[in-house]
């Protein structure tokens, strides 16, 4: 049987978001508050309108990108390995491997380490530092691919798919339709990685994330923004937003082959719902496996999970001897359902 935890936790759940009483702030919360941590750049978990933000250099680099340079009236910066006290709380920063600048934010007081790890994933990623399992008390999951048949099989060898089937159909451009933050990135480096140095064009979505990882370091090769002046060759890839796809301003770049980097390419149905010829399942976030792995890794005594595949992971860790809760927090999504 599992034992309940006794101590009071010096995090809980609200409807605003995860909570700290002792420090008075949020983390990742669902509104506008005056005190917010914030874990990653991607819009359902870094909101505009805070009145004070921490996080790390380079999420606050993507959310003034994002919203401007006044999406907080205070903001103060947190690098990956440090800390700060905050009325008696100790707030530290630790790589969740999700994308650039992603953090697991770690809380500590009276006696007690809990670990909100945001999105994260195992997977290596050349675009940003591996995930840093850290002992906690209680540890914050997210469960987006809590599902056993959520089994992410090699990035790389995934994009080589896409590009052969390119191979076969050399008169046609690839189109791979994948989100903006985080993906766009990692998918141009696993490009390079298998061979590709070719340009890779880029939708006008995507070219001011792209250049902000370039201010952060990145070399991505030959990436050129679409304009109406240029029109991709045979051969080319074009990096666009999922919705895109298929719209009117894609079918000017016929032939095409369509592709979709996203974990849900898992799913055959999802796949055939959005009218790819390639499915290629890159994801950022951990797969089942990963998530059992990352469970043992921390050894926490009690799991909080908020948002995805619950029941699932919670059934998990009771069979597993260890405490886990649902959250059930209703506005942290899958990035249009298929940016995962």
């Amino acid at each position: 049987m599992v034992e309940r935890q006794i101590m009071e936790p010096i995090l809980i759940p609200t409807e605003k978001g995860i909570y700290c009483p002792e420090g008075d702030f949020f983390i990742d919360p669902l509104r506008p508050v005056d005190r917010a941590v914030i874990t990653h750049g991607h819009a359902d978990h870094a909101r505009t309108g805070h009145g004070h933000v921490l996080a790390t250099p380079e999420t606050l680099a993507v959310m003034e990108a994002r919203y401007g340079a006044n999406h907080a009236k205070q903001v103060q910066a947190l690098k990956l390995g440090g800390k700060v006290n905050h009325f008696g709380v100790t707030i530290s920063m630790h790589s969740a491997g999700h994308i650039l600048g992603s953090a697991q934010v770690a809380v500590a007081a009276k006696g007690q380490k809990i670990i909100a790890a945001g999105d994260y994933k195992r997977a290596r990623d050349p675009t940003c530092p591996p995930f840093e399992p850290v002992a906690c008390d209680i540890f914050i999951t997210e469960a987006t691919f809590a599902l056993p048949v959520f089994r992410h099989p090699d990035a790389l060898g995934e994009v080589k798919k896409a590009l052969s089937r390119l191979a076969l159909m050399p008169e046609a451009t690839l189109m791979i339709g994948c989100y903006s933050l985080g993906k766009a990135q990692r998918i141009t480096m696993l490009l390079r990685a298998a061979g590709y140095d070719g340009p890779v064009w880029l939708h006008g979505a995507m070219v001011k994330l792209m250049n902000l990882y370039e201010e952060f370091g990145l070399s991505f090769g030959d990436t050129r923004p679409l304009t109406r002046d240029e029109t991709p060759g045979a051969g080319d890839i074009i990096l666009c937003p999922p919705s895109a796809m298929h719209d009117r301003w894609s079918r000017r770049f016929e032939p095409l082959i369509r592709a979709m980097a996203s974990g849900w390419m898992t799913v055959r149905a999802r796949a055939r719902q959005k009218q790819v010829n390639v499915a290629m399942v890159v994801s950022d976030h951990a797969d089942w496996p990963e998530l059992l792995q990352t469970l043992d890794d921390v050894a926490a005594g009690e799991v909080w999970i908020t948002h995805g595949r619950e029941d699932a992971l919670v059934r998990a860790c009771h069979m597993r001897g260890q405490l886990a809760r649902p959250l059930r927090m209703v506005g942290y999504d899958d990035h249009g359902d298929v940016g995962s």
